[in-house]
């Protein structure tokens, strides 16, 4: 397929989603799965409850009263032998309700004298009866969900101590730049690296798993030898500038020499314009602009599509907010704005240049603004960070 080229922000991100399929399996212990992505329909391996348990502490009755109480049975502890007519037994809550248990009285409400129980009762009172929540074999939570911690729970009281998740994409960082500086104040004209720290960071939220950072000078044949190596050891390659088209960028002459298809060669959009999105063989490019918003604006552009796929998560429509302010976009081009949603309304953050980091660091995300102008009270669609 020929790359688009200079094509707009809706579109590239569906290339993205389009282009790259789900990673394969594994099987993670339950306990261990929290934030994984489902590959199988996780089904019950039992009903829940598996038996007939008691709704509350109580006395388990048999017949007509008054009952004469004959012993106690603990959760964990089932009655071997079944009520006969006329007997009760104390039952806390969660225990197995005995063979021909009429109902359960609580144990506030029942009157106890002696041996002797007297109180009110219906038929399966306080009794929770097997399978109310699921059957074995039900579906609990399907393929391409997000693992909670709750989800956890239902899980394992279901039967299971395993689950099949999508492996998480494996990533290779490779940071372009001659004027980085990687440690301490800058100085003598040189910036401090400020993508090679978070970049971890966003990509562990999004799902994926750091195997090698390279910090490369900008001369080609380094490039290259970078690319090729990355390629080798993992799912994604992130690159952080050269993808423009100056005299000292050389990342799209790189993957030509590697062998990759651009898929996406800048996008209409600001910040983030020149982001690039390429593939070699079943490995994922996204070139990030250098300027930090920008690289982030792509990451959650390109990358965030991408990474859904290979986790074979679903497409999510984005969400729309009313905003509180104005908002402009360049003709013919979409502008993604950081901010955040108070009280249901989008604000505009400061510091918003494509170079500036603290609008960003103290944003949820960006406001897609497509329409020259967007007055106060109007709707926009909403991409959150991860």
């Amino acid at each position: 397929m020929s790359a688009l080229v200079e094509g707009s922000w809706d579109d590239a991100r569906s290339i993205a989603a389009q282009s790259f399929t789900a990673l394969s399996s594994q099987s993670i212990e339950v306990s261990k799965s929290l934030g994984r992505t489902l590959a199988h329909d996780a089904q019950a391996l039992c009903d829940l409850p598996t038996y007939a348990t008691s709704a509350m502490d109580g006395y388990a009755v048999c017949g007509d009263g008054p009952w004469r109480i004959i012993g106690e049975v603990k959760a964990g502890l089932p009655m071997k032998e079944a009520l006969e007519i006329g007997t009760a037994v104390g039952i806390a809550t969660g225990a197995v309700i005995p063979t021909n248990t009429f109902g359960v009285i609580r144990w506030e409400h029942a009157k106890v004298n002696g041996e002797i129980l007297t109180g009110e009762v219906v038929a399966n009172q306080e009794v929770r009866p097997p399978a109310h929540e699921c059957s074995t074999g039900d579906t609990l939570i399907a393929a391409g969900t997000i693992v909670n911690p709750a989800m956890i729970g239902l899980l394992a009281a279901a039967g299971l101590d395993h689950v099949d998740v999508v492996r998480k994409p494996t990533v290779a960082l490779v940071l372009l730049g001659d004027e980085i500086q990687l440690t301490g104040v800058p100085s003598d004209g040189l910036v401090r690296d400020a993508l090679g720290p978070q970049l971890p960071g966003w990509l562990e939220k999004m799902g994926c798993e750091i195997v090698s950072t390279q910090y490369i000078s900008d001369e080609l044949p380094l490039v290259v030898k970078a690319i090729n190596e990355a390629q080798q050891v993992a799912d994604i390659i992130i690159t952080t500038g050269g993808t423009a088209q100056g005299p000292r960028d050389y990342l799209h002459a790189a993957l030509e020499q590697a062998g990759a298809d651009i898929l996406v060669d800048t996008v209409a959009v600001r910040p983030g314009h020149p982001m690039l999105l390429a593939r070699i063989k079943k490995c994922a490019v996204f070139g990030l602009p250098g300027n930090p918003q920008s690289a982030i604006v792509a990451l959650i552009s390109l990358g965030q599509p991408v990474i859904n796929s290979l986790l074979g998560q679903p497409v999510n429509e984005l969400e729309t907010v009313v905003t509180r302010d104005e908002l402009t976009a360049p003709a013919d081009f979409t502008r993604l704005i950081i901010g955040n949603v108070v009280d249901g309304a989008f604000e505009v953050a400061p510091y918003l240049g494509s170079a500036m980091l603290r609008g960003l660091a103290h944003s949820a995300g960006f406001a897609v603004v497509t329409t020259r102008l967007t007055a106060p009270g109007e709707n926009v669609r909403w991409l959150s960070l991860p």
